[in-house]
């Protein structure tokens, strides 16, 4: 690969501590882009199937994409890649921050880590050169602490992506945190991290990611920025908080864990808006050379709950699944709910779906005072909420019971609690209502990946061939969902944020960028939207091949069964059929098993994948 990436891979072995380095072929980086697409190639390739994900024969991955730490705006991202521990199937998340771009600076675009290492270890990367070091003194310290203490040990330009406590004890919703807040935050990757007793992986490095034409790209990055439109304004000024008071309004946001509606059960939610959250922030935070900033630092707390300065500001996914889910209005203790998430490596989204799934069944008598710990779970209580979320984070009393999800939760319990248990295919649902957010419908349960919002399509620019959609209309969506999402696993793959996509003016920016990163001044929109669905057929196969079929069932009260008397969303109900099958035919998948047809997996140069599907 001669621009666009540093063109080596690194595979770790934690079990014999070997490391060796490897050349991909620049074929590779076209077909897949890097991130999950590049992952869930060399993970078919190189990873049996059956394999425990949280034993020796499981891969863990981090990798970057093509746009990652160059004058791409947005190119900052990196993903986490492996077996998911709560699907079965493929699991990948996403992160931002800094340690993306560091991974290509210290000389790698990806990281494979096998094996399981007899005691804590981590990896320290600089200018390729990669060492395993004992971890024995970081095992037990939060995220925080670990980033500093190897900040001290390594300096200050060093980026680290870690566990925390979760992920050592290998709860299901952990999660992997960089920046101290940043979370690669869903399919339980921290969890395969801690059966690794791999603690963290830390890079630094002077290296610079070769590109084709970097004056063009200078100049080039100066128009782009000044050419963002659409939510950048918002997004700059409140970040995601700023509309969490909208999906509120509009019965977007969850209630009652699914159940309510939060005009009607959290009638206060207006005090955690936007506005509320951004007079308690310190300053912006950005990601890597990032012109929008979305993020924020918080000045520290001074009323009940007294995090410390410099935490990170909740996104609007937290504040939906620990504000409205819960019926809880006391902001201080959302941001409190954050940061112990942040600090312990787990998934927000999980960790307050966990929640509201323990209070309803402490309202309907399946769980008691007894079972909890002592603590009265009662929706709104957010003395109670913070008090099981320290539980769950630290797997201690009934926290351990939920730690592993809620579809394990309930297995635990018994007595009925699976209908009160709000995931698809394992995972916990996003804080987005499907009811009604017809993107979301389909994707929550049509990707590999179930149960994430940022999986529904939609962010995407202007200037694609894609239909018209009436947004309140079910029907007439496959061809919209397919181009918006085949396009959006792309620029995923490639290391860009969503919200910078959703924010250019047109699609042309990003085959501009990557023309004059890479040198392929033959790459086309349409290639990007192939690639795209080679990639989203590759995570596929991955599934097929574990058993995990795709589309995934949605619980009855999460399709509108029965429907919802009251609120926006009153006598809003949908089939599996409705959401799924006009999209699926579209893919060439099968309705029932999700297989792809041959000629599909052939169009697509996934010839290996068509033996080993259809033989």
């Amino acid at each position: 690969m001669s621009y666009g990436a540093m063109g080596k891979v690194l595979w770790v072995d934690l079990s014999t501590q070997e490391t060796r380095e490897e050349t991909l072929p620049e074929e590779l980086y076209r077909k897949y882009l890097g991130g999950y697409g590049l992952g869930a190639r060399l993970l078919y390739d190189r990873q049996k199937p059956g394999v425990d994900p949280l034993g020796p024969e499981a891969t863990l991955g981090f990798v970057s994409g093509l746009l990652t730490g160059t004058e791409a705006v947005g190119g900052s991202r990196y993903t986490v890649v492996g077996k998911s521990p709560l699907t079965g199937g493929w699991g990948d998340a996403n992160s931002g921050g800094e340690f993306g771009p560091h991974l290509k600076f210290a000389g790698y675009d990806a990281v494979f880590i096998g094996g399981v290492a007899e005691k804590p270890l981590y990896l320290h990367i600089e200018n390729g050169r990669a060492e395993l070091r004992k971890a024995a003194d970081l095992w037990g310290l939060d995220t925080v602490e670990t980033e500093e203490a190897l900040r001290a040990r390594h300096g200050k330009d060093l980026q680290v992506a870690c566990i925390g406590p979760a992920g050592e004890k290998r709860a299901l919703i952990a999660c992997i945190i960089n920046n101290k807040g940043r979370a690669a935050g869903r399919s339980g990757l921290g969890a395969v991290m801690g059966a690794k007793r791999l603690k963290a992986v830390a890079v630094q490095g002077t290296l610079t990611v070769p590109t084709a034409r970097p004056e063009l790209l200078k100049e080039m990055r100066r128009r782009h920025v000044a050419a963002l439109t659409g939510h950048a304004a918002q997004l700059h000024e409140t970040g995601t908080p700023g509309i969490y008071e909208m999906c509120c309004k509009i019965d977007d946001a969850p209630a009652k864990n699914w159940a309510g509606v939060a005009e009607i059960d959290c009638p206060h939610y207006a005090d955690c808006r936007g506005e509320n959250v951004v007079a308690k922030q310190l300053r912006r935070y950005a990601c890597w050379r990032c012109p929008i900033a979305c993020g924020g630092l918080m000045k520290a707390g001074t009323g009940e709950y007294a995090y410390p300065e410099g935490v990170h500001k909740p996104e609007y996914e937290t504040m939906a699944m620990f504000g409205s889910n819960l019926c809880n209005d006391n902001l201080d203790s959302l941001i409190m709910a954050s940061d112990l998430c942040n600090r312990f490596g787990v998934d927000t989204i999980s960790a307050g779906a966990c929640l509201a799934f323990t209070i309803e069944c402490y309202e309907n008598g399946l769980l008691t005072s007894a079972d909890t710990d002592g603590l009265e779970m009662r929706w709104g209580d957010h003395r109670s909420i913070i008090a099981m979320t320290e539980k769950l984070v630290r797997r201690e009393g009934f926290g351990d019971v939920i730690a592993d999800g809620v579809k394990r939760a309930a297995e635990k319990i018994g007595k009925g609690a699976e209908q009160y248990a709000m995931h698809i295919g394992g995972q916990e649902i996003a804080g987005h209502d499907p009811r009604g957010g017809w993107g979301f419908a389909t994707g929550y349960g049509a990707d590999p990946t179930p149960g994430r919002h940022n999986q529904g399509g939609g962010q995407h620019p202007p200037g694609l061939d894609i239909p018209e959609i009436d947004r309140h209309e079910r029907k007439g969506r496959g061809l919209y969902h397919k181009i918006s999402t085949n396009y959006m696993h792309a620029a995923s793959a490639l290391g860009l944020c969503q919200f910078v996509i959703g924010a250019y003016p047109h699609a042309d920016q990003l085959i501009e960028a990557l023309r004059a990163i890479t040198g392929w001044d033959d790459i086309t929109t349409d290639e990007l939207l192939l690639t795209g669905e080679r990639i989203t057929n590759m995570r596929l196969a991955f599934n097929i091949r574990e058993g995990v079929f795709v589309p995934f069932k949605y619980p009855d009260r999460m399709r509108g069964v029965p429907p919802k008397t009251v609120g926006p969303r009153a006598g809003i109900t949908f089939t599996h059929e409705e959401v799924y099958n006009e999209y699926l035919e579209l893919m060439e998948w099968d309705p029932i098993t999700g297989r792809p047809s041959k000629q599909k997996l052939l169009e697509l140069g996934l010839d290996d994948v068509a033996r080993d599907i259809w033989g």
